[in-house]
């Protein structure tokens, strides 16, 4: 009756009808949808519903930091770009990471693309794919810069997730755009080790609204399901003030209810720092809803690899990537 979603599933899952539309249950409730932090859309209706978030905040290392001469964590993309020469320089640490495994290609999305949006940017128009405007090619460019610079850890392309993480927990990573969800684990596989965790770098002058990227957990309502109202009523009550505060505590995650607070945010100085940054910004993740959204992320990361190896221009890369994703929707 209930479901839980990912983002990348939505588009499938309401093209084949298995998911009810939920804009059409909150106009029959009347329900006040301005209380959710975001929604994710197919055709221009709500399938989804982010119940809790995990946001990707950049995690810089104090002490490598420290050691390179860099004062505070960067808030632009030239700040972070020098920090990112300056610790690669000072010793054996890498300034960066970037996890493009083909496999899990989930890094396109969480620390290439996050960077566009962080800066109020969108690969979008109209719902379709828009990957030669100004603001991806800046994008992909500004990333061709660093890892020409050598700032990226090594094994970029089979590098995943867990293997950044685990890279920056050990000291031999300076900074790292990740989620929310790993602060524990790092946190206890490394005590001693001291980091902040701050908005992500926007482009230089840059001082609107930052979109943050963010994984969630999703509610839905199943279309084939015969208990649709005590359903709906489900889904309202975790979406409530007060339910969704709980939920999100348990979930150490944020709150989908613009209005819920989290009791760990007044027990743990990061976490108030990164509720701060999520409520300063907006939820940005453009994949969610799309179609064949992982499949989208691996055709930019094959191209996006190649051209960092020289194969190809920027502007060749986002051309093909712009026509096989258009062939998708």
């Amino acid at each position: 009756d209930v479901v839980g979603l990912d983002g990348a599933w939505v588009n499938d899952f309401a093209k084949q009808g298995a998911i009810a539309d939920l804009s059409a249950l909150m106009t029959e409730h009347d329900y006040d949808d301005s209380q959710l932090a975001s929604q994710v859309e197919v055709d221009g209706s709500t399938y989804m519903v982010p119940a809790v978030n995990f946001v990707y905040p950049l995690y810089t290392n104090d002490a490598l930091l420290a050691d390179a001469g860099v004062d505070a964590p960067p808030s632009n993309r030239t700040e972070f770009a020098d920090a990112a020469r300056a610790i690669t320089e000072a010793g054996d640490a890498a300034g960066t990471a970037m996890p493009l495994s083909l496999e899990t290609p989930s890094g396109v999305q969480n620390q290439v693309m996050s960077w566009l949006w962080a800066s109020g940017g969108s690969m979008l128009k109209d719902g379709k794919p828009d990957l030669t405007n100004d603001g991806v090619t800046e994008t992909i460019e500004y990333f061709d810069d660093l890892y020409q610079d050598g700032v990226f850890a090594p094994g970029a392309f089979t590098m995943k997730e867990q293997d950044m993480v685990e890279e920056f927990t050990n000291g031999r990573v300076g900074m790292m755009v990740d989620s929310l969800a790993h602060l524990t684990m790092i946190r206890e596989s490394n005590p001693d080790l001291k980091f902040s965790i701050s908005a992500l770098p926007a482009e230089d002058g840059y001082d609107g609204k930052r979109g943050i990227p963010y994984a969630s957990w999703g509610l839905g309502v199943s279309e084939s399901s015969d208990h649709k109202e005590e359903a709906w009523k489900l889904f309202e009550f975790l979406m409530s003030e007060d339910a969704n505060a709980e939920l999100a505590s348990m979930a150490k995650a944020f709150p989908g209810n613009v209005a819920s607070v989290p009791d760990f945010v007044e027990d743990d100085e990061l976490m108030s720092q990164a509720f701060d940054i999520y409520q300063a910004g907006y939820p940005a993740n453009e994949f969610t809803g799309l179609p064949v959204a992982e499949d989208l992320m691996r055709q930019m990361n094959e191209q996006f690899q190649a051209m960092l190896e020289g194969d190809i221009t920027v502007d060749d890369m986002l051309e093909t990537t712009q026509e096989s994703w258009s062939a998708e929707f």
